[in-house]
């Protein structure tokens, strides 16, 4: 494991030595993993290690690994083929989000976390860097966070910027202000 994902691991687990506070709104149940972009297959590898400290804080795990979500998604779509020859086509594409494909994400994680979390439980957000082009990672987190009882976990490849409070996805987006718990590996 790299000294930087081992690091996250290790502020996560600091992190959920905190008791959990009853009766918080959700934004303040949200949780931003934040990693530079170039450790994401590290991450990835060792995405166990994650499960493991919040099995030893007593708490459950839910992983939700969203990268494929988009590629199927569209697989779906009976006009696929249209639409890759004139992407601008692609119904419900505003100010560059897809906003039928994140309804459609939404409603699909929604329903996941109602059927398998619980008060319990640590959501975790997996590949969200294959939302970029396509979907914000902002919608996605307001569209679920009041789903989840526990604790929502989005593993986050980009910056974040203390003095403002905002998250860049891949470092390559203007960032958006969030008021998510921030844990990053320092050094």
């Amino acid at each position: 494991m790299s000294s930087k994902v081992a690091k996250l691991v290790s502020v996560y687990r600091q992190h959920l030595t905190v008791p959990w506070q009853a009766g918080l709104a959700a934004i303040q149940r949200v949780i931003f993993a934040v990693y530079d972009k170039s450790d994401e297959l590290r991450l990835r590898a060792n995405v166990e290690e994650f499960a493991l400290a919040t099995q030893q804080a007593d708490k459950q795990w839910l992983l939700l690994d969203i990268t494929l979500a988009f590629p199927e998604w569209m697989a779906a779509q009976e006009y696929r083929d249209a639409y890759f020859e004139s992407p601008e086509d692609l119904a419900g594409y505003q100010a560059g989000e897809l906003t039928e494909f994140i309804a459609d994400l939404t409603a699909r994680l929604k329903a996941r976390i109602a059927a398998e979390a619980g008060p319990n439980t640590v959501v975790a957000l997996l590949g969200v860097g294959a939302l970029f082009g396509v979907a914000r990672v902002s919608s996605l987190v307001e569209g679920v966070k009041d789903a989840v009882d526990g604790r929502l976990l989005v593993f986050f490849p980009g910056e974040y910027h203390p003095e403002t409070h905002s998250y860049r996805l891949l470092d390559a987006r203007d960032g958006w202000n969030y008021l998510a718990v921030p844990l990053l590996a320092q050094g």
